[in-house]
Order: C-alpha cells, then structure tokens, then sequence
C-alpha cells in the first residue's frame, strides 16, 4: 500500500537528517542503527511498519562501493570472446555431424561473463597449500566450460571436435559427468536442483571438516551456478533456510536470471529476480543484485525524481526480455516512451546506443564487484542475482522463447557474432567453423595462464583418488560372527553393534560420518549421541531436557553425527558430501546413512544416480525394511522394492542379509574394497526390525555371502523327492521353516540357501553369458549361481520380503524349474503373520509351492496339493494380493 505523504516539509526535514548521518565516516552503521531503533520504538507502540522484503529493482552495490576491478578489461574481453565462440563452433559442428546429437549455446552465451570473472579472479584451483574451491558448474553451460579448458590446452581439437560423441574414446560429455570425465569435473549438476542442493550440503560438510580438525578452516569456497528457471525446482531453494541458518559464509549461488526457461519467461507477468531476492533475503542471505550495467549509471545518476526508477520498476520480466529481442528503436519506443520525461532524457543518444545499454551481468567491472563483495562477506552465504540475456550475441535467436533449444546459427547471424566479439576467422573459414586458440607465447596466452597461475592451477579438476585407510580384519568384529544365542535381536541391531566397534577403530574410527534422518532412536543409535555428538555450528546453547540420563541429546561444534532432521534429500545431499570427500578434500570418509527404506531410492533416486556418477563411496543402510517385516505403518511405509530400484545404478552394490554375521562380513568387505582398494562403488544394505536369535558364522561362507549366495543348510538325508529352498532377508527364516514342514508332512528334503543378494548373482550371470556369447571357442564359463546348483537335484523356490522381480532375476541361469515368491502390491498394516499370508510368503506358502513343482515335473500327483490346502488353510479363491 502506497501512502500520501501529508506534509512533504517534515518528509524532507527527516531525509535531510539521515543525509547528513550518512555524511559522516561511520554513516552506514550508525543510519542502519538508528532505522532500526526507530522500528523498534514504532513496533512497541502498536505502529505496523510497512513490510519489505525486497529492494528497489537496481544494483545492491552502489558505484561508490564497488571493487575496482585490477585486470585488463580489453585483453580479457578479447579471451572471453575467443571462449564464446569455440563453444559456439563445438555445439553447431556437432550438430552439423550428427543433428539428433543436440547441446546447448544460449544458456552460456548469457552467463560467459560470470565465468570469466570467477575464473580470472576467484576460483581457486588446489594447492599445497589451500584445498581449492568447489565449483558447481550450470550443467547447460558445459561447452564454455569446455571451449575455456581448450584454450588453456587441457582439451585437445579432437575432444571438442567429438562433443558429445563418447564411445569411441577421446570424446566430451554432455554435461558435468565426473563418472565420464572422472579427472575434469567433480560434480553432476543435471538434472536441475540438484546441483544447489548439494552445494549447500558441501557448504555444511566443509564447516563439519573444518570443526573436526580435517582441513584448514576459512579458506574454501563453494560456488554454485543455476538459472533462474532451475529454481523452480524444489530442490534449488528447499535447503536455503538451513544454509542461513548455518551461516555459512563459504557459500555463494550465482544465479543467471536471463529471464527464460525452456518454453518461455520464467516470471513473465512479475519479476524473478525480485522474488528470488525475497526468498534468499527471508532466509536470511546476503543478498547482491547485479541488474544494471554500467552503462546505466549516467542516466541513473541523473534520475532525480525516480521516475527512470519508477519504470523499471514498473516493467515487467516478459517486457525485458522483448526489449532485448528487438532493437535500440523499440527501447526508445517502449521502455523510455512511457513517459514524455524519459524520453526525454534519452533524446540525446542514438539508437544504437541505447541498444549498448547493457545488464549487469554482462558487464565485468559490476560482476567482479559482486563477487569481491560476495568472497569478503561474512555470516552469511550470499547469493548474486545477475541479470543476463539468454543467447546474448548469437543472433536472431538471442531473447527469443526459442533461445534455449538453439544448437544452429545462420551464417548471417554467425558473421554478425564474429564481429561483435572480434573474432580473427575470415568469411572463407567461417562456414566450416574452425576452433580458435591463441598461440603459445602471444599476450593471450599468456594473460590466460598467468589469471589461472595466480590462483593456483586449473580449473574443475578433480582428484581421483587419495590416501588409502587401512580397515580393521574381520575377527574385530568377533562378537557379531559368534552370534547372540539364543538371545533376539534385530538386523537392525547388529548393524548398530559393527557400526559402534568400527568407530574405536583407530584408523577408520574417526572418518566414520555417521548420518540419521531424526530416526536415531528408531534405529537405536541413541547410545551415540552422548558418545559422538551431533554436529551442531554453534554447539549446544541450552540445557538437553533428558540431561539425566546416559544417552543424552548432546550437540558439540566437533559432533561426528550428522542428524539432518526429517529430510532425505538433505541427509542423502550429506552423505554424497562425504562420499566424495576423499576427492573434494583429500580427506577419505566412510558415511553410513540409515533410513526408512521406503524412503530411500524411491524419494531421492535421482540424488542416488547423481551419487553413482559421483563416484561416491559409503554405505546406504535401508532400515525397517521388507514389506511385510515393518508391519504396523501400513502402506507408505512398507518397502518391497528398493533392491529393484538400488538395482539401477551400475556402481550400486546391494545385499539383503538375514543375520549379523552375513552384514559384519558384507560391511568389512565393503570398506576394504572403498577405502583400502578405493574402488568407486557404494553399498546399499537392507537391515530389519525383527527380532531373533542370530547365530554363530558357519565356517567358510564368506565368499558366498560376499558373492550373493550360500548353503547355509544341508539336508541330512536326502528323500525321494528333494527341493532346493532359497530365501533373504527375514523371509530366509520362513525358508527354513518351510523346510520343516515339508520333511515332517512328505517326507521331502530341501537344501537351504542363503541368498545375500540376488542382485549379485544377475550382476555375475549376465557378465559371465556375456563372456561366453564373445568368446564362443573357448570352454564356457558358469555363473555363480549355476557353480551351485549345477549338482543339486530338486526344483528351486526362491522366497523374499520383496517384489517377485527381484528373485525372478536368476531365472536364466537355474536349472529346472524355478519358482520366485514375493510381495507384489501395496503394503498394509497388521501382524507380520498375517502379512505374509496375505502376500503368499510364509512357510505354508514356499511349502506349497515347492510341492505345486514336484507336482509340474511329475514327481507328485495333483492330489497331494488339494489336501496341502486342507493342511495349511490356504484358501484357492484367495484374491490374488497384486490386485487387492
């Protein structure tokens, strides 16, 4: 609401007041004091103070306050100008090669400048001596990002020639890959969101490394670029309020506001960069609008009635970006011909200067005053919010709702591009756009590589591995492999137990990075709170309300645990963090993340496959898992398909384990192969919550536990009709009562078989028939599966706490007839009995459907499954729980 203002003498009296404080050497400090007093003074005595949370639409700094900027503003422009148009040439000669093959050329078209000036002034690349700083590249940048590393020689011809074109070797991916490109970038930044998320996370991370002694505190930066589109994804501003709240001022968002997004204007009828100044602001950043280019500062200067203020406050996102798809003309026309006054003011320039009248974020000297200021900035993270244009420069697509699926440029439009940024390639050359680099020894070149030396090397590079830990032997964890008795406890449990004896390791002890959802208690890791301490920035301002007792809440600046709250993508952002750490820091750390399994892969997949091409390194623990195992929470809740799921990811390894001693051996196994073999691969890890008796590690089942299955029971005599029996998880238990079963009812014997993870032995039965398919001469090999079975007789009855599917998966290389059990359909609450009745996986079940295949292949007549009806109450009309 607009108010009159009802007595302008007494208005002016008061401005004139605060003139004459900001006068002063300390006017700043002490007018933002008095404001603030005033307020106070205004809120107590029941005034409602206008509210605000957003700035005029101008520069956050003033011309008075900006950084001057110390280099060669021609040679760098002439640099940028050589980038620009190599990654132009890469994307168009791609596409001239293959035109299904695609990229990208406006996104970096409109935010070049905010990377020639963070790496010509800002980006630090690792020392001895400073860690460097973390980029997170706008994954639609990639090919200025490429086109600059050409340049500086760390990219041959023929990489940039082979743009996206990857599997004959020596070629560049399409975006930020570091699975592809493991010695270039570090992190996946496509899909969209997911590359601020993680940045804030890493932000958090280095705070935690720094608390914890394991690198230097104060001197790395993260850097995230994003578009003002991608910030529509809930994952780009869903964690500002903790990055706030952390204050943490090693972080800086530059966000490139070109205005547009795929299809369209991003906030065409308001203004993006006002809103997302409204968010970031309420979330406590420092926020720094870089919108007006310097060229605008005369006119500024001269708008001493607001009124040029007031029109651009006025315009609205949809208006800019037509101002830029036209011409100086149209500017005069619409912008300053809104009023007699403007138009005015600008009678004296020509259109063509008008047009020149250029946006902050395409202008060196305001985008380095930013980032100086951003860098010195303290308390806070800062966000700059730079105004750009989308496909600046490329021609008749430069504005246009077209911009951003441009990979062609006209030859017209292309010789006007040439010769705007000065381009040294004759009209012969330009239709077959050749690539541009300096030659060594020209000022150039030279100006290139000594910005990059000043601060410490090139950049993104990437570490590939580190220093290796030693893990401790397996008999460490002796107290699992020997079993409880006959005491119960859950999978859950002993995981809590391995977990516990690994961090007095004194090697792996300290670079355990123990993370929870607010799900510690659920877990029963409530003893470690005391014993670790939860990180917290600030340490533990109040007295815990369960200060009494011995397994207190207590938080400590040096904590070990990270307890991310109710917030898996948050959580998963902080175990990627350290799962990388051994990259990003040269600081190898093994994270365990515990979670409710149902909210694992299926609320964070595209997080889990950003980990994979990360190259991650940890353990996912899916808790309170199977879908009939956590009973009482019902659907939501009831995960039979995470395996399926964690299945997708090439570098995922996944186990299902039914006793301690199979997880202490997979975990051990596990941190040997990442941080002794430094193998890039993770683990995920179902654990349950039911409880019983865990037993001792019969002797000489590693490798099969490791390998994904072993026999764990073999009948002690064999019948006339036998069975092999395989089970997972809590179900392995139902297996084996299934066997009993059918030896105290038939007279039928089974062989019991641990099944680890059926994830494995796909993963070893398609590699082996590979081979064999390609090596046709040589004497086949045998899958894992078939070395085991290749001597039993029987048929085989695999029964999980998952979707038939995940058993199904070793149909191909079982002999005989194969039976899969699971529980395909949505989950529901009640007993774990009556659960798996419904879903058809309890030992009356895998009873029965070992006898329908002795029935199949003839071994038993018909009849024996009527009366096994009878005997176990199972109902034939039974609808089938798919379907319920």
């Amino acid at each position: 609401m607009k108010l009159e203002d009802i007595d302008p003498l007494e208005t002016q009296e008061w401005l004139d007041a605060l003139e004459s404080v900001l006068d002063t050497e300390e006017g700043e400090k002490r007018a933002e004091y008095l404001i603030q007093r005033m307020g106070e003074l205004a809120s107590r005595s029941g005034t409602q103070l206008p509210y605000a949370i957003t700035t005029p639409y101008r520069n956050t700094i003033p011309v008075t306050h900006e950084a001057a900027m110390p280099g060669d503003l021609f040679m760098e422009r002439r640099i940028r100008s050589m980038v620009r148009w190599n990654a132009l040439a890469m994307v168009m000669r791609a596409n001239l090669q293959d035109p299904d093959l695609g990229g990208h050329i406006s996104t970096f078209a409109s935010s070049a400048t905010l990377y020639d000036i963070g790496f010509n002034y800002f980006f630090k690349a690792p020392t001895e001596e400073h860690g460097g700083d973390l980029v997170f590249y706008q994954g639609h940048a990639s090919p200025g990002i490429y086109a600059r590393a050409f340049l500086e020689g760390r990219i041959s011809e023929e990489q940039m020639t082979n743009y996206r074109q990857e599997v004959d070797g020596n070629g560049l991916s399409s975006y930020p890959h570091p699975w592809l490109m493991p010695d270039f970038w570090q992190f996946p930044t496509v899909s969209m969101g997911l590359g601020p998320i993680q940045a804030i996370y890493q932000a958090r991370f280095m705070k935690y490394l720094e608390s914890r002694g394991f690198i230097k505190p104060g001197q790395q930066k993260v850097w995230c670029f994003l578009g003002d589109g991608e910030c529509d994804e809930p994952e780009s501003l869903g964690a500002i309020s903790l990055a706030g709240r952390e204050k943490l001022d090693n972080l800086i968002f530059v966000i490139n506001c070109n205005l547009q997004r795929l299809d369209g204007p991003v906030r065409g009828n308001g203004k993006i960069i006002q809103e997302l100044e409204g968010n970031f602001r309420g979330a406590d950043w420092n926020v720094i609008k870089v919108i007006w280019g310097r060229l605008w500062d005369p006119l500024l200067a001269r708008d001493h009635d607001g009124l040029l203020q007031q029109r651009m406050e006025d315009a609205v996102d949809g208006d800019y970006q037509n101002y830029k798809a036209n011409d100086g003309a149209y500017v005069r026309e619409h912008f300053f011909g809104a009023r007699p006054e403007l138009k005015k003011m600008v009678e004296g320039m020509s259109d063509a200067e008008i047009w020149k009248l250029n946006r902050g974020g395409h202008d060196p000297y305001k985008v380095y005053a930013a980032y100086h200021a951003a860098s010195n900035h303290k308390g806070q993270p800062s966000v700059i919010l730079a105004k750009t244009i989308k496909g600046y420069g490329t021609g008749a697509s430069q504005g246009q709702n077209i911009a951003h699926n441009t990979k062609k440029v006209d030859t017209e439009s292309l010789r006007k591009f040439r010769d705007a940024f000065g381009i040294p390639i004759s009209d012969d050359q330009l239709e077959h756009l050749p690539f541009y680099r300096p030659e060594e020894g020209s000022p150039e070149y030279k100006y290139l590589h000594s910005r990059r030396e000043a601060l410490g090397g090139y950049t993104p590079q990437r570490r590939t591995s580190s220093t290796p830990i030693p893990v401790p032997p397996l008999e460490t964890l002796k107290s699992i492999l020997d079993g409880t008795g006959e005491r119960e406890i859950s999978t859950t449990m002993a995981f809590v137990r391995i977990l516990a004896q690994l961090l007095k390791d004194k090697e792996l002890g300290q670079r355990i990075v123990p993370i929870v959802p607010d799900e510690a208690r659920t877990f029963g890791m409530e003893g470690m709170f005391r014993q670790l301490g939860i990180y917290s920035s600030v340490g533990q301002l109040y007295e815990p309300v369960d200060k009494d007792q011995v397994m207190f809440y207590r938080e400590d600046k040096k904590g070990q645990i990270l307890n991310e709250g109710i917030n898996e993508a948050g959580a998963m952002s902080s175990w990627i963090a350290a799962a990388t750490a051994y990259s990003t820091y040269n600081q190898p750390m093994l994270p365990f993340y515990i979670f409710y399994s149902m909210f694992g892969f299926q609320r964070i997949g595209d997080l889990a496959w950003a980990a994979g091409d990360s190259r991650a390194k940890g353990f996912l623990i899916g808790g309170t898992a199977g879908r009939t195992t956590l009973n009482g929470e019902g659907l939501q809740h009831e995960d039979g398909h995470s395996h399926i799921l964690a299945s997708t990811i090439p570098n995922c390894r996944t186990y299902d384990p039914t006793y301690g001693y199979e997880l202490a051996v997979i975990i051990r196994e596990g941190s040997r192969r990442m941080m002794e073999e430094q193998e890039n691969i993770f683990y995920y890890l179902t654990v349950m919550n039911e409880a019983y008796a865990q037993p001792a590690m019969p002797e000489g089942v590693e490798e099969g536990i490791i390998r994904g299955m072993y026999l764990l029971e073999e009948a002690k005599e064999k019948g006339k009709q036998h069975v092999q029996l395989m089970g997972s998880g809590t179900i392995l238990r139902e297996v084996r009562e299934a066997a009993t079963l059918l030896q105290n009812n038939y007279g039928i014997s089974a062989d019991i078989w641990s099944v680890t993870s059926f994830n494995e032995l796909r993963r070893d039965g398609l590699d082996v028939e590979r081979w064999n398919r390609l090596h046709p001469t040589d004497a086949p090999r045998l899958t894992y599966v078939e070395q085991n079975l290749a001597e039993r007789n029987g048929p085989v009855i695999a029964a999980t706490d998952y979707m038939k599917l995940y058993a199904e998966q070793i149909r191909q290389w079982v002999p005989g007839n194969f039976k899969a059990l699971g529980t395909d359909g949505f989950g529901r609450s009640d007993s774990r009995r009556k659960l798996r009745d419904f879903f058809e996986v309890d030992r009356r079940w895998i009873a029965y459907t070992a006898l329908a295949a002795l029935v199949e292949n003839g071994e038993l007549q018909p009849k024996v499954l009527v009366e096994a009806q009878a005997t176990f109450g199972l109902d034939p009309n039974k609808t089938n729980p798919l379907n319920c």
